[in-house]
């Protein structure tokens, strides 16, 4: 009985060590010019204590993850199909989102940037790069093209 305080000293010391650590892993310089935005997974009251972090490109974007071992993802905007803003109750109290993503790309698929901070500042950016690079590339998304026969029959 007379170590439980002892012990839950040294568990919430290791609870806060491990955020301090978190929140400097995985982190992109925001000082790169190149780089239009940057932020980090956002699971615990807003706070930016997760090993995913998040940044946006002209014609890219990153996302890193892992502690120990690491993982570091792109995806080509112009591969971005679709952009989707979620909010639950708990996410608007902390002006927290995720941005639900569909994407051609090979490795991500379907994925989503999950609780970062003002999302629809952030879906507005990426939804305007994203057009940008479409363009750019001169991608046309096949739900434009309509052939002469499927446009006779609709008449």
């Amino acid at each position: 009985m007379e170590y439980i305080p002892i012990i839950l000293l040294v568990i919430l010391l290791i609870i806060v060590l491990i955020g301090l650590i978190a929140m400097n892993v995985n982190t992109y310089n925001a000082n790169d010019e190149t780089i239009l935005w940057t932020d980090k997974c956002r699971p615990f009251l807003g706070l930016p204590v997760s090993t995913t972090s998040y940044a946006l490109k002209e014609d890219l974007l990153l996302i890193k993850t892992g502690f120990l071992s690491k993982t570091e993802d792109e995806v080509r905007l112009y591969r971005i199909l679709d952009v989707k803003l979620e909010q639950s109750f708990g996410q608007r109290i902390f002006n927290l989102g995720t941005i639900s993503l569909n994407s051609s790309d090979k490795s991500q698929g379907n994925f989503k940037i999950v609780n970062i901070k003002d999302p629809a500042v952030v879906k507005a950016l990426l939804s305007e790069s994203v057009e940008k690079q479409r363009d750019e590339k001169r991608v046309v998304s096949r739900e434009f093209m309509i052939e002469s026969d499927d446009f006779e029959e609709d008449r």
